[in-house]
């Protein structure tokens, strides 16, 4: 797994358009080099306001959103259209405004299509298994950029400390119990996340600086979820000053003065 590189943004407006032209620019060299590439998107503040600078900046019209997949994290298990999905905010922020290919939008479906959570966690990993090529060496595709946002407790995507979930190595699990609403979620694993070619933290806030401090130290992912957030080629923690402000002096770059 790779080394994160951190880098410090001066708030999170700041943070959520130098993401999503980050994001822009990964995706067209993406597809300059091999012709589609892969998004997993994640919920939260600045994930949906990520999206939405995507949306309102010309520069989204370099990619071609016909040939992108589009991939969710995790997702509240809850009906198609609630408010509380992560699919509903995306798709207002976003994924409404662009011409996807809906064959290439891949949802973690809810108790409205008639699936228990573990059934639907079962037919997300069947999705995953049939996109993964023999390069990805694995149950899921290696995907190209695979975004997550990281709560104050250090939980990336539904896998929250101490939960069993960290301990699963099947692609996609259930999860119960969840210490935020709704205590149901569907959620990747750490090593179906493990296995993305980039994986990029993104985190604004005061409240979430200690949570950074321990994911950027040499704590284990049981505890620290987002210690386990890695990629096997790169690593990114993207972060405003109040996210960051518990991290050792010198660790982040700073590239919003």
């Amino acid at each position: 797994m790779s080394v994160p590189t951190v880098v410090v943004h001066r708030d999170g407006d700041v943070l959520a358009k130098a993401v999503a032209a980050r994001i822009i620019t990964r995706l067209v060299d993406v597809q300059s080099a091999k012709g589609s590439a892969s998004l997993v998107l994640t919920g939260g503040t600045v994930g949906i306001a990520t999206l939405a600078a995507i949306r309102d900046t010309p520069a989204r019209d370099a990619v071609d959103w016909r040939r992108l997949d589009i991939w969710w994290g995790d997702e509240r298990f809850l009906p198609s259209g609630d408010p509380e999905r992560n699919e509903t905010g995306a798709r207002q922020a976003l994924l409404d405004h662009v011409d996807l290919d809906p064959e290439r939008v891949h949802v973690m479906l809810g108790p409205d299509s008639g699936l228990s959570a573990e059934e639907s966690a079962d037919a997300y990993a069947t999705e995953l298994r049939k996109s993964a090529r023999p390069e990805d060496h694995g149950p899921a595709p290696s995907f190209d950029v695979t975004l997550l946002g990281m709560g104050p407790d250090a939980h990336v995507a539904s896998l929250f400390p101490g939960m069993p979930a960290l301990y699963d190595t099947r692609a996609v699990v259930a999860v119960h119990g969840a210490p935020k609403p709704p205590p149901t979620r569907i959620s990747l694993t750490l090593p179906t996340i493990q296995g993305s070619r980039e994986v990029w933290v993104v985190a604004a806030g005061d409240e979430k600086s200690g949570a950074v401090r321990l994911a950027l130290s040499e704590s284990g992912p049981v505890q620290v979820p987002a210690a386990g957030a890695r990629g096997r080629g790169r690593t990114l923690f993207l972060l405003d000053r109040a996210a960051a402000g518990k991290i050792p002096p010198g660790l982040g770059r700073i590239a919003s003065p």
